[in-house]
């Protein structure tokens, strides 16, 4: 036997006021299409908007349905949106943003499990990392430099072979 460790680093800033510009601008971006959000059941209305290695910025919210596994987060919303408008191009960043309405909105939170993997599969797509920018409305911004720090050990097409 032998015990094997994952680390991964990210940056953390207090708030908006040392964050990089374009940063900055692209969670904005995520942080207002929030409103667009369609989540009558839980509340919780979540933005994500992507840059785009061609500099276009697109936007997707997360989508709810009383059905509840036939919502569909924001963050695979947006990749499906990439994926459909610009085939051959890849992701540079993407930043995600929610609204609360049940609680606080003012520190970051991480995509779900299955938005990890597609993020790391859309990495993968391209050989190209995406950096992930996590906030709230206010308060603490975490950027991490490839999605793929997400999900250490992630299923991946060789495992397919």
């Amino acid at each position: 036997m032998s015990l094997k460790e994952f680390k991964f680093s990210f940056e953390e800033y207090a708030d908006d006021k040392n964050t990089d510009q374009q940063d900055l601008e692209l969670l904005n971006k995520a942080r207002g299409v929030t409103k667009e959000a369609y989540a009558p059941y839980s509340k919780f209305f979540v933005g994500a908007a992507a840059l785009l290695s061609n500099k276009k910025i697109i936007t997707a919210t997360n989508q709810e349905n009383a059905s509840f596994p036939a919502g569909i987060c924001a963050e695979r919303v947006l990749l499906s949106a990439v994926a459909s408008q610009y085939p051959n191009t890849s992701i540079n960043a993407i930043a995600i943003s929610y609204n609360n309405k049940n609680g606080s909105s003012n520190h970051p939170v991480s995509p779900c499990g299955i938005c990890r993997q597609s993020l790391i599969e859309f990495e993968k797509r391209f050989n190209q990392p995406i950096k992930i920018i996590l906030a709230g409305q206010t308060g603490k911004i975490i950027i991490i430099k490839t999605a793929a720090d997400l999900l250490p050990l992630s299923f991946n097409g060789n495992d397919l072979l």
